[in-house]
């Protein structure tokens, strides 16, 4: 796991593919809170990538250490339970 501090609002999460996962709202303990998402069925709240998925902290970007696809399934709602969004 790459230093959380590092990480600052509006960075783009990106995942190990290269693909945009979301951006950042703030770090909240060992968890990224990534911005609340427009539209579909996940919309209008914040969505959380573990910490452990960050592999490194580079310009405006983290890099997730799993492909966009994976990350999202494992992306965690406020109290810490997965979502499993296979449609986002």
């Amino acid at each position: 796991m790459s230093d959380l501090s590092k990480i600052t609002e509006h960075m783009d999460v990106i995942g190990a593919d290269g693909v945009h996962v979301g951006t950042v709202d703030k770090v909240d303990g060992d968890r990224i809170k990534l911005t609340k998402k427009v539209g579909g069925a996940h919309q209008n709240h914040h969505h959380y990538i573990s910490g452990g998925l960050v592999a490194e902290v580079e310009g405006n970007a983290v890099r997730l250490s799993a492909n966009a696809d994976t990350a999202v399934l494992l992306e965690e709602e406020k109290g810490g339970g997965a979502t499993f969004d296979k449609g986002a």
